[in-house]
């Protein structure tokens, strides 16, 4: 069984220190293939609905298993000629550099555990699902992955520019402040992102496409603000991960996208993401460090 919270292998890889995993098959419960198949059963009609052009070829092209949770090698066979990108099985969380890093050299780190049949709506960590039927179609777009190395480049911009800071407080104050508006930067675009397209607004962010409710929600709740995205916003805007998001940015393209993450990384360098405004996500030890040893590995 490998259940989100409940996956025996995982814990073990997890206290032997091992970051990146195979992903052991065989020890998928049919529990745990009904729940991928129920979960892309009704995602399917939505997604069609609401989903933007790019994400809807990319399911073609992946050729997903309707019916059973995904071999990773499969998925790879398909992804990896269109745009050089790989889904790489880990065993849960990855410090923000490494991370950032894996996309940079078209890595997509991927959950392999795979949420409760019995309640597929309640996440409480991003698991396959999420990750392959909601990340990786969008990885089949060339522009989508050209920013997505762009956007791990500017996680080395970030390390080379604290690494040069003397004084031990302020390389800290600056780092967590970068990574606060990296982060947030992810949130407001890749995870929940919404594009213009001929047809109106279409969800491209991968936080709800891998939702039943937020997805439709997203797009046609009177309760949620849309606004097209400003960057000096979007990197001092908070966010909370355990509602539906009640504030989205939209994009015109994912050319405009790249051009957002070429402008982040020119603030990044001219000091206009050191002081963004407090708030949501913290920053944790793992992630400073991350940063911090980055530099002198590079």
């Amino acid at each position: 069984m490998l259940t989100t919270t409940q996956a025996p292998f995982i814990e073990d890889a997890q206290r032997r220190g091992e970051l990146f995993i195979h992903q052991p098959y065989e020890l998928y419960s049919a529990e745990n293939h009904e729940a991928w198949r129920r979960s892309y059963a009704r995602m399917l009609p939505r997604w069609h609905r609401f989903a933007n052009p790019a994400f809807l070829k990319g399911i073609d092209s992946l050729c997903l298993n309707h019916e059973a949770v995904p071999r990773l090698e499969e998925v790879n066979r398909f992804l990896n000629p269109l745009t050089g990108f790989q889904a790489r099985p880990v065993s849960g969380y990855i410090p923000a550099f490494l991370f950032f890093d894996c996309l940079r050299n078209r890595t997509f780190p991927t959950t392999i555990t795979i949420r409760d049949s019995r309640n597929l709506d309640y996440l409480p960590e991003p698991d396959i699902f999420h990750d392959v039927a909601g990340h990786v179609p969008m990885h089949t777009d060339r522009a989508f992955a050209e920013t997505l190395v762009r956007f791990g480049e500017c996680a080395h911009t970030a390390a080379e520019l604290v690494s040069g800071i003397r004084d031990e407080h302020e390389q800290l104050q600056r780092l967590t402040s970068i990574i606060r508006a990296m982060a947030r930067f992810f949130w407001f675009t890749v995870e929940f992102g919404l594009m213009r397209s001929k047809e109106g607004l279409r969800v491209y962010g991968s936080g709800l496409l891998s939702s039943f409710g937020e997805i439709e929600h997203s797009l046609e709740s009177p309760d949620v603000q849309r606004y097209p995205i400003q960057l000096e916003w979007a990197i001092n805007q908070s966010f909370e991960i355990d509602h539906y998001q009640p504030l989205l940015f939209i994009v015109d393209s994912f050319d405009h996208l790249f051009s957002l993450v070429d402008t982040l990384e020119k603030w990044m360098r001219e000091g206009k993401l050191n002081h963004v405004a407090p708030g949501e996500p913290g920053v944790n030890e793992l992630d400073l460090k991350s940063f911090l040893h980055a530099h002198a590995a590079i």
